[in-house]
């Protein structure tokens, strides 16, 4: 498929989508019961066939199973894509109401692209965007399965039980992922070599002799008290038998294999371009992970324009700090500087949650309406190494909390100044508190309760930051630079990701410059630079997504005037769940139109009473 035929595809499901999103008459249709049933039904199917999905949303029902990876799985799911898509096609759109036309439009517009996709690969057994990528500095089973533990509930010995089910699961699952990436090998659907060196030491806590060590045995350190000391040894000792001769052995023949023959016959160029689908799979991520039909080279200036702008009030900044020479320089010499380390990283989750006391108190200054769901802060395990802070979203039906995941093992690259904007990001009013929002927004059908777009979600995130001065924070001008530098990197990401898939850059050029606008230690820029060439597209969404989201402020501040309340903006960009850019746009000016019609209510009632007052005031003088 041409890229132009491409881009056009791209731009008429967007129209499609907003004029799906508008109203065609005065008077809403009921709800459709049967477009409800089909939205259900898939939610369903796609629980079952994601069982670690399952999990992670609270929906207990398979958390003894993995995933099945095998061709046949996923020639199963491409079957019921189409099935899906076929059925929703037969709604009239005109016939149902705005959120039953929202909700059909987003699951046809994604099962749409994800056919795109899969049209590139071919008849290989990927299905999804990054369908080849089984393994990866960033993911891959050395990342999901400790995360599955963690999201899993252990409350009685039924829980245990099945989490050993799906513990005895893990080979089958690991050879089914050795397959995939043995016909990535085959057919030229590899990894930049350059961004995997990392990898194979990850699979350490996995494959060493001490069960105790091996992130997988955690459940089995602490048992709630209902389940008796008799039975606990009975447990224990069958999470050793799993993981000693079953589980241990199956990462050690993945790293072998890895080490031995995947690493080697990675590529030696970078760019996704550069991959079997061309520029048109690049084109592709950039249009899924932004939701935008944005070309490579406009993302590419965009993110240049937003470099040389947040450099300018960086710099001024850093000048009332009384710093002079290079920035970078500057930065980098904060974060070595003893005074904003932390030395344990207990210090660390203690500062967080403080920050967190403070917000959480300021937040209905800023919203109309909060999510219910609470959120906890804690620390990632030891052998995180310098993974990204991150949130873990809570149960769909909120039995379980929202968690903001701290790293409190690297500790070197941790300073204190950015402790402020990143709990903003991850937490309130960050991810937990759009994401909480959305899972309890009970009339939308439940795949948009639980929706994710990168660009909305993380742009999101980003925005939240910039609220830092409306809820107290950023007083001290060393934690106005760090939340400075984080918008910066979102910023960069533009530069670098389209730099090194569509413009020819190389890894050291996007780790310097990376350095050089940021200040951030190189080995988490380096980290970050294989992320983007292991997830091409990704990181374009947040600062895109942010833009957006300023812009509709804007818009909404100048058509509202004094009328504008930022506590209902706020509330009206949330209250539809997760949505692509582009409705988001389409349903925020259908929100500014309804408040300005609200606006003309009020104003004619006061009228009405004004003249109403007066003729009674002149009535007895008559």
């Amino acid at each position: 498929m041409s890229i132009t035929r491409l881009l056009a595809k791209a731009a008429i499901a967007v129209a499609w989508l907003l004029a799906a999103a508008t109203p065609l008459t005065a008077a809403e249709p009921p709800p459709d019961r049967a477009l409800a049933a089909l939205f259900e039904r898939t939610h369903q199917w796609q629980l079952q066939d994601d069982p670690e999905s399952a999990t992670f949303v609270g929906d207990t029902r398979y958390n003894d199973r993995l995933t099945e990876r095998t061709p046949a799985a996923v020639a199963r799911r491409k079957a019921q894509a189409a099935a899906v898509l076929a059925a929703l096609q037969r709604f009239d759109a005109r016939r149902l109401n705005t959120q039953d036309r929202i909700s059909r439009a987003l699951m046809i517009e994604q099962l749409q692209l994800d056919a795109q996709i899969d049209a590139l690969y071919g008849a290989l057994p990927f299905a999804g965007l990054g369908g080849w990528q089984v393994v990866g500095p960033q993911h891959g089973p050395q990342h999901e399965l400790p995360a599955l533990a963690k999201a899993s509930p252990f409350r009685d010995a039924r829980d245990y039980e099945h989490y050993l089910k799906r513990l005895a699961q893990v080979p089958g699952a690991l050879d089914e992922q050795i397959a995939m990436l043995r016909a990535g090998m085959r057919s030229g659907w590899l990894p930049a070599a350059e961004a995997m060196a990392a990898v194979p030491a990850q699979f350490d806590p996995f494959t060493g002799p001490d069960i105790d060590a091996n992130p997988l045995y955690a459940p089995f350190k602490s048992f709630p008290p209902a389940i008796a000391a008799p039975e606990r040894a009975r447990l224990e000792a069958a999470a050793r038998s799993v993981l000693g001769q079953r589980v241990r052995p199956a990462f050690v023949a993945l790293r072998r294999f890895l080490e031995a023959e995947y690493l080697p016959a990675c590529r030696a160029t970078l760019a996704a371009s550069q991959l079997p689908g061309g520029m048109a799979y690049y084109e592709l991520a950039v249009r899924q992970h932004t939701t935008t039909t944005q070309s490579a080279r406009q993302v590419h200036e965009t993110g240049l324009t937003e470099v040389a702008r947040i450099a300018a009030e960086m710099d001024a900044l850093i000048r009332r700090l009384g710093g002079s020479g290079p920035r970078a320089d500057f930065i980098a010499a904060l974060r070595a500087d003893p005074r904003f380390r932390f030395s344990r990283g207990d210090e660390m989750l203690k500062a967080y949650r403080d920050i967190a006391k403070r917000v959480d108190a300021e937040l209905p200054k800023l919203f109309a309406e909060l999510p219910r769901l609470p959120y906890g802060i804690r620390g990632m395990e030891a052998n995180a190494g310098d993974a990204a802070e991150h949130y873990t979203p809570g149960a769909l039906d909120g039995s379980r909390a929202g968690f903001f995941e701290a790293n409190v093992t690297s500790l070197a690259t941790r300073p204190s100044f950015d402790l402020e904007n990143t709990l903003l990001h991850e937490a309130v009013p960050g991810h937990h508190l759009q994401i909480a929002r959305a899972q309890e927004i009970r009339g939308l059908p439940a795949f948009r309760r639980n929706g994710w777009y990168v660009a909305y979600g993380e742009g999101w995130a980003l925005y939240a930051e910039s609220l830092g001065p409306a809820l107290g924070l950023y007083q001290d001008p060393h934690s106005r630079l760090g939340a400075y530098a984080s918008e910066m990197l979102r910023a960069c990401r533009l530069v670098v990701d389209t730099g090194l898939h569509a413009f020819g850059w190389t890894r050291a050029q996007a780790i310097r410059y990376l350095v050089d606008h940021t200040g951030y230690h190189v080995d988490y820029v380096a980290s970050e630079v294989d992320r983007y060439l292991l997830q091409p597209g990704q990181a374009l969404g947040y600062k895109l997504g942010e833009l957006k989201i300023k812009a509709l402020r804007a818009q909404a501040e100048a058509a509202l005037g004094a009328r504008f309340d930022l506590r209902r903006f706020h509330n009206a960009l949330l209250d539809d769940g997760a949505l692509p850019l582009t409705l988001l746009q389409s349903r925020i000016e259908e929100w500014i139109a309804g408040e300005q019609r609200a606006a003309g209510r009020t104003a004619l009632a006061g009228q009405t009473v004004r003249r109403g007052g007066s003729a009674t005031a002149r009535g007895p003088g008559r």
